[in-house]
């Protein structure tokens, strides 16, 4: 069986295990930091091993591709953050209102 039939390939830069929401670079940034497949299973129940295993051996596989995949995820999500920083809801900027004039008083 091919290691793609393990994957889902939504768009150029999403790419999630079969039949889960689940993207590769959750199981990546675990593999990374030490994590044996039993122990990524473990982390996202449902999940098959076989299914954490082919997302690992599709990475070894190519990975300058997924390193580069991940980087843009990386830099998609510091985008989005600091767009949420930028433009915070009326909620967040009513409490860090608040929060700010709670501290001028006990200054």
């Amino acid at each position: 069986m091919q290691l793609e039939a393990y994957l889902d390939f939504v768009g150029p830069d999403e790419i999630r295990l079969r039949g889960h929401r689940i993207g590769i670079e959750h199981v990546i940034e675990y593999f990374r930091t030490g994590y044996s497949p039993e122990q990524i299973t473990d982390m996202f129940p449902g999940v098959a091993l076989e299914q954490v295993y082919a997302a690992i051996t599709y990475y070894l596989h190519r990975q300058a591709d997924i390193d580069a995949y991940l980087e843009r995820q990386q830099d998609r999500c510091e985008q989005q953050y600091q767009a949420w920083v930028a433009q915070p809801s009326p909620a967040i900027a009513r409490l860090r209102r608040l929060h700010e004039q709670r501290r001028q008083r006990s200054a």
